[in-house]
């Protein structure tokens, strides 16, 4: 056998072990290592929808009111799982909207009680009613619609566009667009301060954090992210003028002064860092990503922070919302061949 023989058949023996890793990972949810921050209460199973394949990806973990809101980008359903019917919710206090294509994120209007969720491959963004999870109308939007949510000082509905790098306006109202503004790069996640009534953009592209102002429609200042690359999760402590940015390929936590507009500290985190969530009255962020690495970081004081805990979950479980009336951690699974579903945590105080 030559050289050249030898290599081919080392990379597809490589290539065919790596494949059956990752499926083994996909379809064998095993239980989390028991750590010292959190206690694992169990899965919540979602149901399979209709047009669903062999693997079902989940996206965006919401929390509003006593509902929490899961989407997912390879079906398009949006499940809602009732929060505080019983102990630990299960199974049969999910319902499903089911809809194509890719679902992403959602937020319901206080006022109406609508609810609103982002679909990249149809471009817009539709308006459903949670209480019977049916669709009223489609709003259409600018190229990729991702991440989305409410302001409540200016009573809007905020969709960030990847491709388009824009920022589509909604009234909730009315149900339509009002207006774009130019973000100059692709955006991620957001966080509205309610102190300056600016929302902060991650721009993932060019590493940076953007302050959009809404009433102007523009950007009004931009800071680049020393040592950040790829900033893909926001989280904000609006009190203490923090932005806690998860930073995808860097693996680290980084958090941003929104006073000194700079990164004051960082906290190793899981390669492929993409969703954070801050528990405020816990003083605690968590962190998870791509390769399924769930990070749990203390904030020690407004400038220090130190790593807790940090558990491999499952691949892919990239995403994940706090109850802040029970303080559970909720994290989405993706899925082969076996229904998606949620590992729920409990914080040990």
């Amino acid at each position: 056998m030559t050289k050249s023989a030898r290599v081919a058949l080392w990379f597809a023996a490589t290539l065919i072990l790596v494949l059956c890793v990752l499926t083994a990972l996909l379809v064998f949810p095993s239980r989390p290592a028991d750590i010292h921050s959190l206690r694992f209460d169990g899965y919540i199973v979602l149901p399979k929808v209709k047009n669903a394949g062999a693997l079902t990806v989940l996206d965006y973990l919401t929390v509003s009111g006593n509902d929490l809101f899961v989407t997912s980008v390879s079906t398009g359903a949006v499940y809602k799982v009732g929060l505080h019917t019983r102990a630990m919710p299960d199974s049969a206090d999910v319902s499903v909207f089911e809809l194509e294509p890719a679902a992403h994120g959602v937020v319901v209007d206080p006022t109406s009680h609508l609810a609103f969720v982002t679909r990249s491959d149809a471009n817009t963004v539709d308006v459903f009613d949670p209480m019977n999870m049916r669709l009223v109308k489609r709003i259409p939007v600018a190229a990729d619609p991702d991440g989305i949510f409410y302001v409540p000082s200016n009573q809007l509905v905020y969709v960030a566009s990847s491709d388009a790098m824009l920022a589509t306006l909604i009234n909730p109202a009315s149900q339509s667009s009002i207006g774009t503004i130019s973000l100059g790069g692709k955006p991620e996640f957001a966080a509205f301060d309610s102190e300056t009534e600016l929302m902060y953009q991650n721009l993932g592209d060019t590493n940076t954090v953007v302050a959009v102002d809404l009433t102007k429609r523009s950007v009004v200042q931009r800071w680049p992210l020393e040592g950040c690359e790829i900033p893909t999760g926001m989280a904000i402590d609006d009190s203490d003028r923090r932005l806690f940015i998860a930073c995808g390929k860097s693996a680290k936590l980084a958090i941003f002064d929104l006073d000194l507009h700079r990164i004051i500290a960082s906290v190793p985190v899981g390669f492929g860092a993409d969703s954070v969530a801050y528990d405020r009255e816990l003083h605690r962020i968590y962190v998870t990503g791509l390769f399924g690495r769930l990070s749990v970081v203390n904030q020690d004081t407004i400038d220090t922070y130190h790593a807790v805990d940090s558990i491999y979950l499952h691949f892919n479980a990239h995403t994940l919302a706090i109850d802040p009336v029970t303080h559970r951690l909720f994290v989405g699974y993706a899925s082969l061949a076996i229904s998606p579903r949620l590992a729920v945590f409990t914080p040990n105080l």
